[in-house]
């Protein structure tokens, strides 16, 4: 009792900061807590599909070149380059009317040089509980990204996240696949 009355509050205030701190760490060994190197699952390489929509361009070519590189920006942040594994666009699509009471869609010509773009990059991530994690961002659904090549720089939004099938000696994991994909509601 004598020893305690002696103490200032500075000394009581380190001596409870040192056992919370043992506390946390005795939890956190005893697998109660779970730290970020336990959470990763797998390393593997992802294909990310990134989709524009209603880019105007005057030129019969697509911007986007397979097996050309393009610098991505995630979040409005400086990533990498990426290769372009794969690049689809389509001119603009309307709804009309038809005579049967139906509807078609067709070509809007109206807006000659709008087209959608579906431009799909790949790279190495890390696959979390929550999903994938590329250069540090949790890759999902609806995030916005800009893809930037030598003639162009464009902002659209991730549509799409799957296990990469073009590296050498892996097999389709469909359990990391799930991992992938178990929170973006994507079956």
């Amino acid at each position: 009792m004598e020893f305690i009355k002696k103490l200032r509050p500075f000394d009581i205030v380190i001596i409870m900061l040192i056992v919370v701190g043992l506390v946390v760490f005795g939890i956190t060994k005893a697998g109660k807590h779970v730290t970020s190197s336990q959470q990763i699952v797998a390393d593997t390489k992802v294909d990310i599909e990134v989709y524009f929509r209603g880019v105007v361009i005057t030129s019969q070519d697509s911007p986007f070149k397979e097996g050309e590189e393009t610098f991505i920006t995630i979040r409005n942040v400086p990533y990498t380059k990426l290769k372009i594994k794969n690049a689809k666009y389509e001119r603009k699509k309307v709804i009309v009317p038809s005579a049967n009471s139906k509807y078609q869609i067709v070509e809007d010509v109206t807006s000659p040089f709008n087209y959608d773009f579906l431009v799909t990059v790949e790279d190495s991530a890390k696959i979390t509980k929550d999903g994938a994690v590329v250069g540090g961002n949790k890759i999902k659904i609806g995030l916005p990204v800009t893809l930037e090549g030598k003639a162009y720089k464009l902002n659209g939004v991730v549509s799409n996240i799957t296990l990469s099938n073009t590296s050498e000696g892996e097999n389709s994991n469909n359990e990391i696949d799930a991992e992938v994909n178990k929170n973006q509601d994507v079956h």
